[in-house]
């Protein structure tokens, strides 16, 4: 018999980061349109990797890990919920922007899987009609090619055994992919970066918000909190 994945009580202590900080990394931002110099995928490069993602899908129900976002924002209609674990896989901000969360003049920075660890997310079933509810999961991940973050189907492992998920992962081939950033580096950027969908520091309170209300704790990401917190708190000052 499979064993359950063991639940966690979401964290009782508040966290640092509060609403009110977030809401002092809020501004008002024009969305000044694709990058110059970035070539931004078409409707014909949307459908060849859905199909591309159909094709290497596994027999059953199509399944998608969800890990950041995904649970906050969700895209596309999907079904049901379980947690799940990814090995081989952690949620790192790991790549750069410089639009949604960030800008040419303060590029921001977002997640995705990376290589090593271990990743406690949520799997949900895809509903039909699958073919249109991946293109529009695939339009909101990705936008400019080579991708960064690019869909894949993961191994990941349920309450009922293991079963496979499409999850989205960074490529570290991609010259937007920042490796294994300092978190105190991580934190200034979140701290700093706002873009026309909102600041990084309000992505990385509803992830742990979210997680926290799904029963997973994130100790990176905790961390994080604190030290973007303290950020804020310090550029607030300086600008005092």
């Amino acid at each position: 018999m499979n064993k359950p994945i063991s639940a966690v009580s979401p964290r009782k202590a508040p966290m640092a980061l509060s609403e009110e900080l977030v809401a002092r990394t809020m501004r008002a931002v024009e969305d000044a349109g694709p990058t110059p110099g970035m070539v931004h995928m078409t409707d014909a490069d949307y459908a060849r990797i859905r199909d591309e993602v159909l094709a290497s899908a596994p027999a059953g129900p199509a399944k998608l890990f969800a890990y950041g976002s995904l649970l906050w924002k969700p895209v596309g209609e999907v079904r049901g919920g379980e947690r799940a674990v990814a090995t081989g896989w952690h949620r790192s901000f790991c790549f750069t922007v410089k639009r949604f969360r960030g800008t040419v003049e303060q590029p921001g920075l977002m997640m995705a899987l990376d290589r090593g660890g271990q990743c406690q997310g949520m799997v949900f079933e895809i509903a039909e009609p699958i073919a249109a509810n991946l293109e529009v999961l695939l339009r909101r991940e990705m936008t400019v090619l080579p991708a960064v973050n690019v869909p894949r189907w993961l191994q990941v492992r349920t309450g009922d055994g293991l079963c496979r998920a499409l999850g989205f992962v960074v490529d570290p081939a991609n010259p937007r992919y920042a490796g294994k950033l300092d978190k105190q580096a991580i934190a200034a950027t979140l701290a700093r970066a706002v873009g026309h969908w909102g600041s990084g520091a309000q992505y990385l309170f509803e992830t742990i918000r979210h997680l926290d209300a799904c029963g997973i704790r994130d100790r990176n990401l905790w961390r994080l909190q604190e030290l973007v917190a303290e950020e804020i708190r310090g550029v607030q000052a300086k600008d005092a």
